[in-house]
């Protein structure tokens, strides 16, 4: 059986509608509800509910807490997903990336540009792919998003996209 830390920080893939307000907002955890419509025989995930905060809102030292939970997870030799908002996921990303150098096992970042349980959700498409990156990327701080994993070094967020995309093509 294969061991995964997720650790979970909200973000969009976390948000629900609030209908009195009529508006998205990170309330409850929902992630849960939906790892466990994965088949995922061989595999442990181990979750731990860090914040649930859209991360436009979150500050450095949420980001210096997501680093340090990184940092004391990563030495028990288990593969690590964190689920974040996609707007400062890459600040987060290259703070966890300093605060574990040299990495000792991949760390990938993922998440959502549309809410889980909503139509067209990217969200459990996310994880699906972040779980089974885990397996082949090596030590380090990854972006997985929409079928593509890019090192925290060289990526940025494509608003008009919608998805991550490498900052420096030649260097892919």
């Amino acid at each position: 059986m294969r061991s995964i830390h997720l650790i979970n920080t909200g973000g969009t893939i976390e948000k629900s509608y609030q209908e009195h307000e009529g508006t998205l907002l990170n309330v409850e955890a929902r992630l849960d509800d939906f790892l466990r419509r994965l088949r995922l025989p061989d595999v442990r995930l181990m979750i731990t509910r860090l914040m649930n905060v859209d991360s436009i809102s979150m500050d450095e030292t949420d980001r210096a807490l997501v680093a340090q939970t990184v940092l004391v997870k990563q030495r028990d030799g288990c593969p690590i997903i964190i689920t974040h908002g996609t707007d400062s996921m890459v600040q987060t990303g290259l703070m966890v990336e300093k605060a574990i150098s040299p990495a000792k096992v991949p760390v990938v970042m993922t998440g959502a540009m549309v809410p889980l349980g909503f139509e067209n959700t990217d969200g459990l498409q996310n994880l699906t792919e972040a779980i089974y990156a885990t397996q082949f990327l090596r030590n380090g701080v990854w972006v997985v998003f929409h079928g593509r994993f890019f090192p925290i070094s060289n990526v940025e967020k494509n608003r008009e996209r919608g998805t991550f995309e490498a900052k420096d093509k030649d260097l892919l």
